[in-house]
């Protein structure tokens, strides 16, 4: 992997001229498009190939990893052609490529412009596209072999539903991201929406897992709204859906904002970024729309890995960096993603730092940083929040594996007030050793890419005097950040050595073969009833098993890609790929002042680098001294005796600020009562019309049917009566 990462950068180098001490590619050509190629194919094509597999090996109903080899070798497979596509791409910097694969809809009604509509299955290939299509196809095949062992429990119709439904979502992040149309993202983002349904309900018999996936799905369908507006509204203005058409047409408004001149714009055409926004938030996680990232751990960790921490939460990113030169012609998009961006990520750090569920820390974490990489596209450095998508990429997925493997190595355990020094127990060096490289990554720690990629977006905020209340937000929030994540660190991976087993131990676990040194277990539970004896005793038995070599050999390259990608080659390959897509940031009248802000008359590009790590370092330092000084056991630490301190807030930041009960009051409770009334509206009111109108014939017919007794006398009696009756009216009417 070293030499890969180091010939990637290399190439980048050499195919872009030097600017200002760091690799600089060719300014894009918006709207023009030549022939890209042929390997490009290989991409989504193999992913997809890998599910149509292993649907055929659960038809077979094949009860071997089988599912997982496949998976692997064809999204290895899927990297090397996205290495080698990346290869084609450099050689024509600041030039996008295109691939149709086959004609798709085409319709036309009329000759007059924007009377026709056309979206082939093509594909748009820049540098913004490969970045983001090597990591999501290198990442996905790294998560895919740990997965061989972590889902081995369940071979046979759970394996291969698990390896399907992962074949499928790479496939549909592989058309959303290279998609050379708004149609075919569009089908690839709800592709990933239900792929990511699917695998969080992956365990379909637990009530907590369904429940979540149900909340994922609809909590997206409200983001997935608003992107499907602004594409309708971007036809009706541009008159097309392709890319390279949409930037041509917007071209002259791109203009305009380049002089200053952005009131000119259209009120409609500034609106279509912030439609799309609308359908990043509720992608990437962000305000209103994330609670349901952090319910989403109830899948299987490999899910939350690739899905919530590498790929699909950055679909939103990738939207907004896709489309920044129509971001730049709106007054009000791009703040409104700053603004969004670090709130989301202030919010998500209080909540992360008092969560004891470790898993579900990553995940607040993974909302918080989504809102750093927000904020950096909000204030205009597409470089720095593309740069920390990709540190981001490589030390989450170490950081959520790694959790990964202590649950399953402890039988679910995933509170960090019953584990400690589990990096010191016998087989779980490699799993310490990438935590604490993933930690330092996240907390910003000095000289690793996490610090490099934070560090690009708090200068950029402080250069901005518009964005220099922002900028506070968001050091104080890496302050936080190092905080609750080597509060993780030190009260699970050093320490004295404690564990107590999870949900998922059973009284005679296969792994139970001793008492080890450094058990977990009550005191007095022999005085217990029969049966919490027995759990006792089996937690007494129980010894953790530590991870195979699948599991280790995925945590050692991703523990080096997080340490590579602060190598120096990187730190200026991510930027010059940006500067060569249609992410790359024009200079414009209304934002050019932002280079006079200064950090206490310093200039924040110069300075932030000794800023972010002295807020980093006083982060780590409070988590050393509260949850690592003095401790003795796993369940307290000093930080305990802070806590009436902050009297209520802490309680509420541990039950998430209310947000989701919130909810619940706001939205879910008026909604569930509003269909009852229209329940029983549509039960009694027009299900009652419809059975009068059915029974008035019946009510009629039963009448005249006890007239038809078959008697011919009283046949002959009913027609004298009648006779005599209609007599009787015609006497009355003529006297």
């Amino acid at each position: 992997m070293t030499h890969l990462l180091s010939h990637l950068a290399s190439v980048a180098l050499a195919a872009s001229p030097p600017a200002e001490g760091a690799a600089r590619a060719a300014a894009p050509v918006l709207g023009r498009v030549v022939e890209g190629p042929w390997t490009a194919v290989l991409i989504p094509g193999l992913p997809l190939l890998a599910a149509v597999l292993v649907a055929l090996c659960a038809a077979g109903r094949v009860r071997s990893k089988l599912p997982a080899w496949i998976t692997v070798g064809c999204l290895a497979g899927a990297f090397a052609a996205a290495v080698q596509t990346y290869l084609a791409v450099v050689h024509q910097p600041g030039l996008a490529q295109g691939v149709r694969v086959l004609e798709w809809i085409h319709l036309s009604w009329g000759e007059k412009p924007g009377q026709s509509f056309a979206a082939d299955f093509g594909l748009y290939l820049d540098s913004l596209t490969m970045l983001w299509m090597l990591f999501v196809t290198g990442l996905a095949t790294l998560i895919a072999l740990y997965a061989s062992e972590y889902m081995a429990h369940d071979l046979g119709a759970g394996y291969n539903r698990f390896y399907f439904a992962f074949a499928l979502f790479v496939f549909s992040m592989s058309c959303l991201v290279m998609g050379d149309n708004l149609i075919l993202l569009y089908l690839g983002w709800e592709g990933v929406g239900l792929c990511s349904y699917l695998l969080i309900g992956y365990f379909y018999k637990k009530p907590s897992a369904v429940a979540a996936a149900k909340k994922a799905f609809i909590m997206n369908r409200i983001g997935d709204l608003g992107l499907a507006l602004g594409i309708m509204l971007t036809f009706v203005q541009f008159g097309s859906v392709r890319y390279a058409e949409i930037f041509e047409a917007a071209a002259p408004y791109l203009t305009l904002a380049g002089e200053g001149r952005i009131g000119e714009i259209p009120l409609l055409i500034q609106l279509i970024p912030v439609l799309f926004t609308v359908g990043a938030f509720g992608k990437s996680a962000q305000l209103p729309l994330y609670v349901w990232l952090p319910d989403a751990m109830e899948g299987p960790t490999p899910v939350s890995a690739l899905i919530h921490a590498a790929t699909m939460v950055t679909a939103g990113v990738y939207l907004v960096a896709r489309f920044l030169p129509l971001y730049q012609c709106s007054t009000w998009a791009l703040p409104i993603v700053a603004w969004t961006g670090a709130g989301t990520a202030l919010l998500a750090a209080t909540i992360g730092m008092a969560q004891f569920d470790i898993k579900r820390i990553m995940a607040y974490s993974t909302v918080s940083q989504l809102g750093y990489m927000f904020a950096g596209l909000g204030v205009l450095t597409s470089a720095g929040a593309a740069y920390h998508v990709f540190t981001h990429a490589f030390f989450k997925a170490t950081l959520f594996l790694g959790c990964g493997a202590v649950m399953h190595g402890f039988a679910g355990q995933l509170d960090l007030r019953k584990l400690s020094g589990v990096a010191f127990m016998k087989g779980w060096g490699i799993v310490g050793l990438a935590m604490l490289v993933g930690c330092l990554n996240l907390a910003g720690f000095p000289f690793t890419a996490g610090f490099f990629s934070k560090d690009m977006i708090l200068a950029e905020a402080f250069a901005s005097p518009t964005y220099q209340a922002l900028g506070w937000v968001l050091l104080f929030t890496a302050g936080l950040t190092a905080y609750y994540t080597f509060r993780v660190f030190f009260r699970v991976f050093i320490g004295p050595k404690f564990y107590e087993p999870g949900d998922e131990l059973h009284a005679h676990d296969d792994h139970g073969h001793g008492h080890g040194g450094a058990h977990g277990h009550g005191d007095g539970h022999g005085h217990a009833p029969a049966k919490a004896k027995a759990t006792a005793d089996a937690a007494h038995d129980f010894h953790p098993h530590a991870p195979g070599w699948a599991i280790n050999v995925v945590m050692v390259l991703l523990t080096v890609g997080s340490i590579l990608a602060a190598y120096p080659y990187l730190i200026s390959w991510v930027p010059g790929l940006i500067d060569a897509s249609s992410a790359r940031v024009i200079e414009v009248a209304h934002g050019g002042e932002h280079a006079h802000g200064t950090f206490f008359g310093y200039d924040p590009h110069a300075v932030m680098y000794y800023v972010s790590a002295i807020v980093g370092a006083v982060g780590i330092i409070f988590a050393f001294v509260l949850h690592f000084v003095g401790r003795t056991g796993a369940a307290t630490a000093k930080a305990d005796a802070l806590l009436p301190v902050f009297g209520p807030l802490a309680r509420w930041a541990q039950n998430k600020w209310y947000v989701d009960e919130f909810y619940n009051f706001l939205v879910r409770v008026p909604l569930l009562v509003i269909s009852h009334v229209l329940h029983l509206a549509d039960k009694l009111l027009v299900d009652g019309l419809v059975d009068l109108a059915g029974f008035m014939p019946q009510a009629a017919g039963r009448g005249l049917r006890r007239q038809q007794t078959g008697a011919l006398n009283g046949y002959a009696f009913g027609m004298v009566l009648g006779v005599g009756v209609i007599a009787a009216i015609g006497a009355v009417l003529l006297w």
